[in-house]
């Protein structure tokens, strides 16, 4: 037998050994990869499922901060509307004190009697005016109250749909 040939079949004995050794190692990398496709599949799935939560979650906030938008918009069209009330109850009330202020006068031939009309008439008017302007003032401070409190009722139901 030749040298080349104990060479040769040693060569042989070290290719069979390396592709056996190469042929477990791509039985291991199969196997491994199946099981990372399985893992990978379960992380898309639970990551689908959590998308979902999440996007229902999205849409259950929206709806909840539009129904409070809407409630806060009928609690603003219900405010002006007792404000229109208020504001005609409020002109009625303050023609009545005009008129009884001008009514107070007396006309008379008794100077003491028509400086005392006059007084009265002055205090009337006076008593009138202070009328007007508190109402009117108690009509603005009505409005922005009512204002302040449906923007903060609004805002609360926003926050609460958030956190819920």
């Amino acid at each position: 037998m030749s040298p080349w040939a104990g060479v040769a079949a040693g060569l042989v004995l070290i290719a069979s050994h390396w592709a056996t050794y190469e042929h477990g190692r791509s039985v291991e990398l199969a196997k491994a990869g199946q099981q990372s496709a399985k893992r990978d599949s379960g992380d898309r799935l639970a990551e689908a499922i959590g998308e979902r939560a999440a996007r229902q979650e999205e849409h259950r906030r929206a709806d909840a901060q539009q129904e409070a938008r809407v409630k806060g918009h009928e609690e603003r069209t219900i405010a002006d509307a007792g404000a229109v009330d208020a504001d005609a109850a409020g002109q009625r009330l303050r023609d009545e004190a005009g008129k009884l202020a001008a009514s107070v006068s007396c006309p008379g031939t008794d100077t003491a009697a028509v400086a005392r009309g006059e007084a009265a008439t002055r205090a009337a008017l006076v008593l009138s005016d202070l009328l007007t302007r508190a109402d009117a003032r108690a009509g603005e401070l009505a409005k922005a109250y009512d204002q302040a409190r449906i923007a903060g009722d609004l805002c609360e139901a926003s926050y609460n749909a958030l956190i819920k």
